[in-house]
């Protein structure tokens, strides 16, 4: 098993930035990517960024474009969301997911291309 641990979450003003980490531990596995997706109130959980863990090759949606950086730390398993410029559209549950590379396979952007997923961590952007 894999665990995902997400933190760095918090209350904010809007136009500040937070770095959201998420420490991946158990059985030591080879990853194809890591992702962040996020789910707000009353809506569905989309995608946010993702690295391909090999190369670092780094994917946005349109509303993370510009102002959120992902990263990662192969040594330490963990990977980062830089989030800056920070809005009340941004308030959400953000998960980290994991998706190995002899895992189910899947779209980057889609959540059934992940193999795990972490508890999240709230982030609040009050305007």
């Amino acid at each position: 098993q894999v665990q995902l641990v997400e933190s760095g979450g918090g209350l904010v003003q809007a136009g500040d930035s937070l770095r959201l980490s998420c420490a991946a531990s158990g059985r030591v596995l080879t990853y194809r990517r890591m992702g962040w997706f996020r789910q707000a109130p009353g809506k569905e959980r989309d995608f946010v960024s993702a690295i391909s863990w090999n190369t670092g090759v780094e994917y946005y949606a349109d509303s993370a474009k510009g102002r959120f950086t992902i990263s990662r730390d192969k040594a330490k398993n963990t990977v980062y969301l830089q989030m800056s410029s920070l809005k009340s559209e941004d308030t959400a549950v953000y998960y980290c997911a994991a998706a190995l590379l002899f895992g189910r396979g899947g779209a980057t952007n889609n959540g059934s291309g992940y193999d795990y997923w972490g508890q999240g961590t709230q982030v609040a952007v009050s305007s």
